[in-house]
């Protein structure tokens, strides 16, 4: 991506209670992240990111999936409101539907998903109980570009977090939860400041192709 004579204009995509998009809204309006949210998107009409969205004066807009006859005519008019917004990017931050391969095929390189584990592995729901259950030491959180591939596309970052002697799910999740939020921003920020571009499917920063992913240090800053 070129150097941008205006903010990053993003949509965000999400299905629940949106704190990775209150994270972005208060980010921008802090002044630490060149950004706007041109609207928030979501599949579900109760929840809780629609109302932070309209908190903050942001268009805000639901459309449930039921009555549709196939995902890609959902994908179709869900996705003809987020252009309507004219996005540079779109941010899927907790947005639970699988999208079909055509919609997300036109926007390759221009949609970004947070994963909360280390991709590539634990793709899919339930990352957290997975980790468990695999029994690994080190669980977190990927900011990758979306693909038709589940989880697959290019990951451009992560952080780490440990996995502790007792720790269930929940504790899991919310120590995870915890470094989603600066992972993400500091993935925009980068975004913002026209210094990632996917090409042929590659992750590249500052124009070079990216060996592997960034990893985001206990200071907010990538290594």
């Amino acid at each position: 991506m070129a150097a941008r004579p205006r903010a990053l204009r993003l949509a965000v995509l999400a299905s629940g209670r949106g704190s990775n998009l209150q994270a972005i809204l208060d980010a921008i309006a802090t002044g630490t992240l060149d950004a706007e949210v041109a609207g928030v998107f979501s599949d579900q009409p109760e929840a809780r990111a629609l109302q932070r969205a309209r908190d903050a004066g942001v268009h805000a807009e639901a459309l449930p999936a039921t009555g549709f006859p196939s995902r890609e005519a959902f994908d179709a008019a869900f996705f003809a409101r987020v252009d309507a917004v004219r996005p540079d990017l779109v941010v899927c931050a907790g947005y639970m539907r699988i999208i079909g391969a055509p919609a997300v095929e036109a926007r390759v390189g221009h949609m970004l998903n947070i994963h909360p584990s280390l991709l590539p592995a634990f793709k899919g729901l339930r990352t957290h109980r997975q980790a468990l259950a695999a029994g690994v030491g080190e669980h977190g959180a990927s900011v990758h570009f979306v693909t038709p591939d589940l989880d697959g596309g290019p990951v451009l970052a992560q952080v780490r977090v440990p996995v502790l002697a007792g720790d269930d799910e929940a504790a899991l999740a919310a120590r995870v939860l915890a470094r989603e939020h600066p992972l993400l921003l500091a993935a925009l920020r980068l975004l913002a400041g026209g210094r990632v571009a996917l090409r042929e499917r590659v992750v590249h920063l500052d124009g070079a192709p990216l060996a592997q992913p960034l990893q985001l240090t206990a200071n907010d800053g990538f290594a």
